[in-house]
């Protein structure tokens, strides 16, 4: 809580209302004919959250808590009543809503027990005004805008720490899912591990074959191991994309030597060198296509056709990888790009979610269509240098 800006905004909101001096003085002129009244007011108001259960049970305190809690709401509406409505005033009002979130009470019986305030005292004010009805009316108006004004912080309250909570149980729930997800993925391999492991410490006489088979998957599995960190490392830390020319054609050509589709799987490859350059971190590139590369492997396990096709569109260019795979149900479609979202078996989900972060970052984007069955496409959109620039680029790189 910055009390400084919760001051500022408080200001805008009186400008918004049009609240002034005046305003102020009229509703400080209210307080002796209130004062009398105001232990009723607040009695009301407790005996009217005893009678509806959704609103009492937050009180656990027992009749000790109520009579705190009347004597901090005869406070309340003195302050309303007396100011200054100062900054002090302000961080005051913010509190009470952070308060009714801390103990749970629903947003809604705030705002309707503020309403019960307001008639109850508007009333006591029609029985006790001592002039005329046009400065009666003056007088609750003025009333009436601070009022909403601290409804208004109180609301401000609530957001503001409704948000952090909700922030906080969402960090939570996804690290629960990361953990599950890191416990899932280095199970597996660190069990291949300790059988080898066990092997090699207590086998007689194993022979070389034998104890270099056991050393060749100690190794694969400690790959599997290390690529799960390092994909969640990639994806917490991915820096900021450095942005210059980059050809596409021979960048998903490395993406593709790198990330072989094995023997089962065709490849048509449609990416032609004269189209202009993308704007783009080449780095980065290459994730993106290896993991669209990787990711359509994985769909073809039973063999199929990769195709990796370029274009341009206006001022950006479209590069799609499509495959004849299993397909997305359309169910996952919508969350498909959702870090820590998979449809595999195996995986953390963080590979597409990758993909999507360099593309925001670097101007770009991700779409994907797909039929069950039939196989999807995933299209990357980059922005394209401009025609000169791309001139020049070339002309540079003959020299």
């Amino acid at each position: 809580m910055d009390a400084d800006r919760l001051f500022d905004r408080y200001r805008e909101l009186q400008s918004y209302v049009a609240w002034s001096d005046e305003d102020a003085e009229r509703v400080r002129g209210l307080a002796p004919l209130v004062e009398p009244h105001l232990t009723s007011l607040v009695e009301d108001f407790y005996a009217e959250i005893a009678r509806h259960p959704a609103a009492h049970k937050v009180f656990t305190g027992g009749q000790a808590q109520i009579d705190r809690l009347k004597g901090a709401l005869l406070k309340w509406l003195r302050d309303l009543f007396q100011g200054p409505y100062d900054r002090d005033y302000v961080v005051r009002r913010w509190k009470v809503g952070a308060r009714h979130v801390e103990i749970g009470l629903d947003q809604v019986y705030t705002n309707v027990a503020l309403s019960r305030l307001r008639d109850g005292l508007v009333r006591l004010l029609g029985e006790s005004w001592p002039g005329d009805q046009a400065g009666l009316i003056t007088a609750i108006r003025a009333l009436n805008k601070l009022l909403d004004l601290d409804l208004a912080k109180i609301e401000d309250a609530y957001q503001a720490q409704y948000s952090a909570r909700l922030q906080r149980g969402e960090r939570l729930a996804a690290l629960g899912q990361i953990g599950g997800g890191i416990a899932h993925e280095l199970r597996n391999p660190l069990n291949v591990v300790k059988t080898s492991v066990y092997y090699l410490l207590n086998a007689r006489n194993p022979t070389p074959e034998k104890r270099n088979e056991h050393l060749v998957r100690i190794e694969r599995q400690v790959g599997l191991a290390d690529g799960v960190i390092t994909t969640l490392s990639n994806f917490a830390r991915m820096p900021t994309p450095t942005l210059r020319l980059t050809p596409l054609e021979p960048c998903v050509r490395e993406a593709l030597e790198a990330y072989p589709p094995g023997d089962n799987i065709r490849v048509a490859f449609d990416v032609p060198a004269s189209l202009p350059p993308a704007l783009a971190d080449v780095g980065q590139l290459r994730i993106v296509f290896g993991n669209l590369i990787r990711n359509a492997r994985d769909a073809m396990a039973g063999g199929g056709q990769l195709t990796i096709s370029a274009r341009t569109i206006g001022d950006a260019l479209e590069v799609a990888v499509a495959d004849t795979g299993v397909g997305i149900p359309r169910e996952d479609l919508a969350r498909i790009l959702e870090p820590l979202y998979s449809t595999k078996a195996r995986g953390l989900g963080l590979g597409l979610a990758i993909v999507r972060s360099i593309l925001d970052k670097g101007g770009g984007g991700l779409s994907v269509e797909s039929e069950p069955g039939q196989g999807s496409v995933f299209i990357v959109r980059l922005p394209a240098a401009p025609a000169q620039e791309g001139k020049e680029s070339s002309h540079d790189n003959s020299q």
